[in-house]
């Protein structure tokens, strides 16, 4: 278990790090980022630690109950769905604010991480 988490570390860390720099760049450029409801440090963190728990829980479950690891990632990934629903709950209910620029800058990360959680995941599957 504790190598899996390792070998996951070691891609999600620089994995984070790239995107985020990225984004961070991207938006100063295109998007004026006072604007912006919640910084770009503030998602990454909320993605990075929502993919990190979920690997780990979904190790954790692989570990004690290997038949139900799948069923653990379909669970976390409805948990990280309502988890990003409350965290964007601010946004949602400004109605001051225009958030489809909040929206777009949350949910491009929010999927590449689950891209890569699933592309993990997958693997731990096939053993």
């Amino acid at each position: 278990m504790n190598q899996k988490l390792i070998k996951f570390l070691f891609v999600l860390i620089p994995f984070t790090l790239v995107f985020f720099t990225l984004q961070h760049f991207v938006s100063d450029l295109i998007l004026d980022t006072k604007l912006l409801f919640y910084s770009t440090w503030k998602v990454y963190l909320f993605n990075f630690l929502a993919s990190f728990f979920v690997y780990l829980f979904v190790l954790f479950v692989n570990k004690n109950f290997s038949d139900k690891t799948g069923f653990a990632f379909m669970a976390c990934g409805l948990l990280k769905m309502m988890a990003a629903i409350i965290f964007l709950l601010p946004i949602i209910q400004n109605k001051e604010l225009d958030a489809v620029n909040d929206v777009i800058t949350f949910f491009i990360p929010y999927f590449l991480f689950l891209l890569l959680e699933t592309i993990y995941v997958v693997k731990i599957l096939n053993k």
